[in-house]
């Protein structure tokens, strides 16, 4: 006779410790499964103190059998996403489960009755807890650890998500770049030295001792830049502000860059070295010495991912990301690192995929967001 599955809402701090440390039981076994820090996980859950609940709301879920916690999962409804894009779409993130499609079943129905009872007709997912955060369901590349900030999930997940329903909205793909490729590309070159003569583009590095008002640069690119991507949320001031605060920590300056064309702030990149390297180690936890390691271990690293490079509309198609790419690709390699992750980047966005493809980048990723109608 089989158990059944209870579903249970998280109402108390020590259960969203739980909902934060069951995590590790569905990768115990997995070696390239990154651990995430619990302090961070603890930070952004917290209604109280995440930026993103100014404009949503959440609640968070387990599933346990026997008292044995086997699944979890957040149910999301964000009112900016449903204002810009007007529309009525929830999201499901944070989704761990054990190989069970009961289990599946029962957690994405406590999400989909959740959403139901909010007007919202379609359901959308892994966001944990939107496009401006960890995204997506890895679809292609279980050989390898994930780059910062990526996602990473056991690939039965994918059967879990198609056997409910689930139906593709879009894929994201990575593009690993290699130094030595890179550097053969003519094109690339021939394109980055045309634009920067032509445009007189002045890059810079963020600069530290001024990073209040190197934030502001920041803000006024990021909204205007990815505005036309499907799925796009604008960052709020006060969710760029505590995204600064978590990174500033790992930044590296030098690949922090900004593009100016007559004084105006025209394009932003932010490419981060790959810590992951450095957490896998630390098993969630920062102090009491893991800390020391961020220093120590740095030199060590050896990828870097590209996260974000945007360019305004009015200054798109003139070959400028090509003088973003060069540069961050000199700086990088000054650095010691020659492998690079561009990532997150829409199947269906032509600028960005044939950027990726001038300088011989390999889709070696795919991600998936999965929808459904409730």
């Amino acid at each position: 006779m089989s158990v059944s599955i209870e579903i249970s809402l998280v109402k108390s701090k020590s259960e969203l410790m739980k909902f934060i440390k069951c995590q590790w039981q569905f990768y115990k076994n997995d070696q390239h499964w990154v651990p995430p820090l619990i302090m961070d996980r603890k930070k952004i859950l917290n209604k109280e103190k995440n930026p993103f609940f100014q404009h949503a709301e959440a609640d968070y879920f387990l599933a346990k059998r026997d008292g044995k916690i086997v699944g979890r999962i957040a149910a999301i409804k964000n009112d900016l996403h449903n204002k810009y894009h007007n529309d009525k779409v929830g999201f499901f993130g944070f989704f761990e489960c054990e190989n069970n499609q009961a289990t599946a079943d029962a957690l994405f129905d406590a999400v989909k009755n959740w959403l139901s009872k909010r007007g919202l007709t379609h359901m959308r997912g892994p966001a944990s807890f939107s496009s401006n955060d960890e995204y997506g369901m890895l679809l292609d590349g279980f050989d390898d650890s994930p780059r910062l900030l990526m996602t990473h999930n056991p690939k039965y997940y994918l059967d879990l998500c198609d056997k409910y329903g689930f139906y593709k909205a879009k894929d994201l793909l990575a593009y690993k770049l290699e130094n030595k490729k890179v550097i053969t590309s003519e094109k690339l070159l021939r394109v980055a030295d045309i634009a920067r003569k032509r445009s007189g583009i002045k890059i810079t590095s963020l600069d530290m001792k001024n990073f209040k008002s190197e934030l502001d640069k920041i803000k006024a690119v990021y909204n205007k830049a990815w505005a036309p991507n499907w799925g796009f949320i604008p960052m709020t001031d006060a969710e760029i502000n505590a995204m600064a605060e978590d990174l500033k920590p790992l930044v590296e300056p030098s690949l922090v860059l900004f593009g100016e064309i007559n004084g105006e702030v025209i394009g932003f990149a932010l490419v981060m070295l790959d810590y992951n390297q450095v957490f896998k180690e630390m098993n969630g936890h920062l102090f009491p010495f893991n800390f020391i390691k961020l220093k120590t271990k740095k030199k060590e690293i050896k990828w870097a991912r590209v996260i974000t490079l945007g360019i305004i509309p009015e200054y798109q198609k003139r070959g400028l990301d090509a003088v973003f790419y060069m540069e961050c690709l000199n700086r990088a390699h000054n650095l010691g690192i020659n492998l690079g992750e561009a990532s997150w980047i829409l199947e269906d966005n032509e600028m960005m995929n044939r950027g990726a493809q001038v300088m011989q980048g390999e889709v070696y990723k795919k991600y998936r967001i999965y929808e459904i109608a409730i």
